[in-house]
């Protein structure tokens, strides 16, 4: 059941969020000694910090409300401890934007991104392993583009002087000025009028991850932001730098290959090796791959290759067809720019998105072309299949 509550007493499952906003706003007070002498009312903070902002950015007013989902994406819950990677908090992230912008709401966002240390090797193709250079996390404004973004939806971070003044202000306001909310929906909060007027939303998400909140995507009239929103809002330098490589491909194609990860197997109590992705081996091979694109990509064409493959040379027969090219081949533009292997990643996902015609792995929407007939999500455990012999037996087998 949904629990909204504009005091600050919160249910003990819910003390570790609670804990980190109060942390925060501690540090806000001391902060504000340096902003203000005294918040005698909301406004006369507000109005002293937005009269002497800079005119060059997106300007936030004195009517703008606040929306606060955490200091980290997907946390608190399962994935405090560590993180999933950039395609999964991507998601999360565009949950909690999409709530932001259906409220009319500006989105405090983290300032920081968690890196999951198994998507964070660069150079894994024709490259060099960079193992000891792993980082935790990354600064969100060397991923996005938070200006950018703030033109769809307003978006401030959460280690800005913006949220500083807000919560203080808050602070002062009490239970007029926040409501810590949990397990209600974007709609029921929109429909209360207990939340119309208040400064700040502090909103505790699924444990699971935050786009569970979002799981009725699947009404496609709910979506309010693409799946490309967020690709499309790189950090200007990962922009420039793919705009660039696209230059120097010219008229190109491109596939994304991802093995891997998902290229995991397990035994089970018999002993039999099986995988969630029983073809994804065979078919991100590269004689299956050119099979695959064949049709739709002629030979002496340009193609670019994305792959978290770690093998060296993995690719090569595919250079009998077509001309060839990896990120490594682009180190002048790239090396002076990627620092870790998610802005690797949306650089090379502009690049891919730029591509006459693009090759996904698994396919996400119904027209998309793909390497593999693997669906992306699959909890079944089934046994690997590597020839295409081993399809027909199983098909006579079933028939």
């Amino acid at each position: 059941m949904a629990t909204m509550s504009k005091t600050h007493r919160s249910k003990p499952t819910h003390g570790s969020k609670r804990l980190v906003l109060l942390s925060t706003f501690a540090v806000a007070a001391l902060l504000l000694l340096f902003f203000s002498s005294s918040f005698s009312t909301r406004g006369s903070g507000l109005v002293d910090y937005f009269s002497r902002s800079s005119r060059t950015k997106r300007q936030h007013s004195l009517s703008d409300k606040y929306l606060y989902w955490g200091d980290r994406v997907d946390c608190p819950g399962k994935n405090c401890e560590s993180c999933a990677g950039l395609g999964h908090q991507e998601s999360s992230l565009r949950c909690a934007l999409e709530e932001a912008m259906f409220l009319n709401r500006t989105f405090v966002m983290p300032s920081r991104m968690c890196i999951n240390p198994i998507h964070n090797k660069k150079g894994l193709l024709n490259g060099s392993d960079n193992e000891s250079g792993q980082v935790s996390s990354c600064a969100m404004e060397s991923l996005y583009d938070v200006d950018l973004i703030s033109e769809k939806i307003p978006v401030i971070l959460d280690d800005s002087e913006t949220w500083h003044i807000v919560l203080s202000t808050a602070m002062k306001l009490k239970e007029r000025g926040i409501a810590h909310v949990s397990g209600a929906s974007r709609r029921e909060l929109n429909d209360s009028s207990h939340y119309a007027n208040l400064l700040l939303i502090n909103r505790t998400a699924s444990p699971l991850a935050w786009f569970v909140e979002c799981k009725d995507r699947i009404d496609r009239s709910n979506v309010m932001l693409p799946y490309s929103f967020l690709p499309s809002m790189a950090a200007p330098r990962l922009r420039n730098a793919a705009e660039k490589i696209k230059a120097q491909l010219g008229d190109y194609d491109a596939i994304h290959v991802r093995r891997g990860d998902k290229l995991k197997t397990r035994r089970d109590r018999f002993n039999v090796e099986r995988t969630q992705f029983p073809h994804l081996d065979r078919d991100t091979r590269p004689e299956f791959i050119m099979s695959r694109i064949q049709k739709q990509i002629p030979p002496g064409r340009t193609l670019y290759i994305g792959s978290n493959e770690r093998t060296p040379g993995f690719f090569s027969p595919l250079s009998a067809r077509y001309k060839v090219a990896y990120s490594s081949n682009f180190s002048e533009i790239l090396d002076p720019v990627i620092e870790n292997n998610y802005q690797l990643f949306m650089v090379e996902r502009l690049v891919m998105m730029g591509a006459k015609t693009f090759f996904k792995t698994f396919r996400e929407y119904e027209m998309d072309l793909t390497l593999t007939d693997d669906p992306k999500k699959n909890k079944n455990w089934e046994i690997p299949v590597y020839t295409m012999e081993q399809d027909k037996e199983e098909l006579k087998t079933t028939h």
